[in-house]
């Protein structure tokens, strides 16, 4: 059962942002008032306002910095974020920066979402720089622990060449994020992909298959 407050955070290229608005769409498919948050203080390549049409016809309110997706890149964020605790929403997804640089950005809110349930949930892609062996992904769980001031509470595993994942490779290095978690003391929560990547997850693996839609495309395909 989800939470009241979910932050979704990892290394730029992991897919958090992918599943953050996956998982804010399936929130509101459940009937629940929900809220997303882009928390990202620099731009990158992939913001939740690239969703913000399907979105806002699914019912999920947005948040994002004034700035995004244009030229300027502000480090600020809205004020309109408060309203993630404030208002009276079922489901708040925070959708925090990459890196310990990105996490700083919800330190200065660990106060508010504390008085919450609330979950942080890593998202690590096993075939990107950083997240490759147990050692990396425990150190950038560590770091980003630190930068926030929450605490990890699962990992999700995204491990993905875009469009052409397949079962085979989400699971390739799963091992080495199991035996992370397994040393952090938390779950691997998800595995993520497309339709035919989740489905053809072993038996074990069926109740944490998360399946994505894709809604974030960048400019140059």
């Amino acid at each position: 059962m989800s939470k009241k407050i979910t932050v979704f955070t990892g290394h730029y290229g992991s897919g958090k942002t992918e599943i953050a608005v996956n998982f804010a769409l399936a929130e509101a498919a459940k009937g629940k008032k929900t809220v997303i948050c882009d928390m990202d203080v620099v731009n990158p390549y992939f913001r939740t306002k690239d969703a913000q049409k399907r979105l806002e016809k699914a019912g999920v309110r947005l948040i994002c910095p004034e700035f995004a997706n244009s030229n300027v890149d502000l480090p600020s964020l809205p004020g309109e974020i408060n309203a993630a605790f404030d208002g009276d929403y079922d489901s708040a997804i925070l959708d925090l920066g990459g890196d310990d640089d990105g996490a700083i950005a919800v330190g200065q809110y660990h106060a508010r979402i504390q008085k919450f349930d609330h979950e942080m949930l890593v998202v690590a892609n096993l075939k990107r720089p950083l997240t490759e062996s147990k050692q990396e992904i425990i150190d950038m769980v560590r770091s980003i622990e630190s930068a926030s001031r929450l605490k990890a509470t699962a990992l999700i595993n995204n491990t993905n060449i875009s469009y052409e994942t397949t079962t085979e490779i989400l699971l390739e290095n799963a091992q080495e994020l199991e035996d992370a978690a397994q040393e952090l003391g938390i779950p691997v929560r998800f595995y993520t992909g497309v339709r035919d990547v989740v489905a053809n997850l072993p038996g074990e693996l069926k109740d944490k298959a998360f399946e994505l839609s894709l809604n974030l495309t960048p400019d140059w395909l």
